[in-house]
């Protein structure tokens, strides 16, 4: 059969919707996006040049010498980055050089794949607001704290999970609040909360929706 194609999932740091999308895009022959590391690609970008993320200009310099397939998906995972990637995403011009990327992504998904999956803050609501699928995925900020210590402790043991508990309730109040395209579902998304569900478990919530769409 085939599925509806662009599927937009959004939802807040460390909720699940990047793993949740490349499953889904491997299931489904879709090609998967993960709108987040273009702006911590961004982020990084301003950082190794020792410049200001705050700065509209040089984050915009940064934007548009991006390239998709040269970021560093280590790098880009730590926390400093993750602070910078909020700062940079206020930009009005930053944000315009990345939507062009993802619209054009899902438009035209690349290595001829039969659809695209995008997951960020706004996809639903901003970049894809006629997606055919729409999926809100959120979890406690405790729960997504943990997940979130647990990837980066790998790297840093020394890494306290308060810490990160305190910077994703910051992240969220950030995203939430910015004057351009705030982190919140869309009108007619679908919310899936895994604060107590696997993936295995909201990979089949989410296909089934996906099924029932596309049927």
């Amino acid at each position: 059969m085939s599925y509806p194609s662009p599927i937009a999932i959004d939802g807040p740091a460390a909720a699940g919707k990047g793993t949740l999308a490349k499953k889904l895009g491997k299931h489904l022959n879709f090609a998967s996006l993960d709108t987040g590391a273009l702006y911590r690609g961004v982020a990084l970008l301003v950082l190794q040049a020792e410049n200001n993320p705050t700065d509209p200009q040089k984050s915009l310099e940064a934007a548009q010498k991006l390239n998709i397939d040269a970021i560093d998906h280590t790098a880009i995972r730590s926390a400093e980055v993750g602070q910078a990637a909020a700062d940079v995403a206020v930009h009005q011009d930053v944000r315009t050089c990345i939507l062009e990327l993802q619209r054009n992504f899902a438009a035209s998904p690349p290595a001829g794949k039969d659809g695209a999956i995008l997951d960020g803050r706004d996809i639903g609501t901003f970049v894809c607001p006629d997606a055919p699928v729409k999926l809100f995925v959120t979890a406690s900020p405790e729960i997504r704290a943990h997940r979130r210590w647990l990837e980066l402790s790998v790297t840093d043991p020394a890494l306290k999970e308060a810490d990160i508990l305190a910077a994703v309730i910051a992240r969220d109040k950030k995203d939430m609040e910015r004057a351009i395209a705030p982190l919140r579902p869309a009108e007619d998304a679908h919310l899936l909360d895994t604060s107590d569900l696997g993936i295995e478990n909201a990979f089949e919530a989410a296909l089934k929706l996906i099924t029932s769409i596309g049927s």
